[in-house]
């Protein structure tokens, strides 16, 4: 008997690959979507071959599209009868120092990463208010914390937009609905395997991952994960003058 049904958006690679093994190993059945689907396509059979009590579906999907995310929501929908829980989890994280030339970079990262979370909550929650249940997990990152510098200032301020999302829609109080954010710290990606070896406090994925999903199956409000060393981290780091977050980041 199926845990529930999940959809995770990025799940082609990185920590949302992840997230459906880690997901499929607790029974749930998945709706995985990303814009490569031929990765898709091997994760789907890896999956049912492992965890053959599951269902899984697939479909292509760019995030910043949103009458792709309305229509391969509404498609998941259709397939499974309804939809537990939906992890926002598609990201970007291309960069560049503002005015320096980098504004294609920055501007995909901010439209995957803030307008396409934008998008895939609306659809969500319009699944969830005719359900009347459900839950909307997003994937911030401890960057979201302060403001960073150079490469990292538009995905900085990409993820700090998910989390004040993820909190208005707490606020909100939608009944039926629980809304997580998630803030990963450093966890092995393909997202950021070019500085992995120079980044302090990285841990690899299946750890960083098993994380995220105890944090999302405990349907937290707000969780940094792992917790040490990010949970004290978050704390000094809102604290903290400009001038030492400086030279942190």
């Amino acid at each position: 008997m199926s845990t529930g049904t999940i959809i995770i958006t990025g799940a082609s690679s990185g920590l949302g690959e992840e997230m459906a093994r880690q997901f499929a190993a607790l029974g749930y059945d998945l709706g995985l979507c990303a814009r490569r689907v031929d990765r898709l396509t091997s994760l789907k059979r890896e999956l049912s071959s492992a965890h053959p009590g599951i269902h899984v579906e697939i479909a292509a999907l760019d995030v910043t599209d949103d009458a792709g995310v309305a229509e391969v929501f509404g498609l998941f929908r259709a397939a499974f009868g309804r939809i537990d829980r939906v992890i926002v989890n598609a990201g970007s994280g291309l960069g560049a120092a503002l005015g320096t030339g980098g504004t294609a970079a920055n501007r995909t990262t901010a439209m995957t990463n803030f307008v396409g979370a934008l998008s895939q909550s609306e659809h969500a929650l319009e699944i969830f208010r005719a359900q009347k249940s459900g839950h909307l997990v997003l994937i911030s990152s401890f960057s979201a914390v302060r403001g960073m510098r150079r490469s990292m200032t538009t995905y900085a301020a990409s993820k700090a937009g998910v989390a004040a999302l993820a909190e208005g829609l707490r606020s909100e109080r939608i009944p039926g609905v629980d809304v997580s954010l998630i803030c990963p710290g450093y966890i092995r990606s393909e997202m950021n395997a070019a500085a992995a070896n120079r980044t302090k406090f990285m841990i690899d994925t299946v750890p960083g991952v098993t994380a995220m999903v105890r944090a999302i199956e405990a349907r937290r409000s707000v969780a940094y994960v792992p917790s040490w060393p990010w949970v004290p981290l978050a704390a000094a780091m809102k604290l903290l003058p400009l001038s030492i977050v400086r030279k942190l980041t």
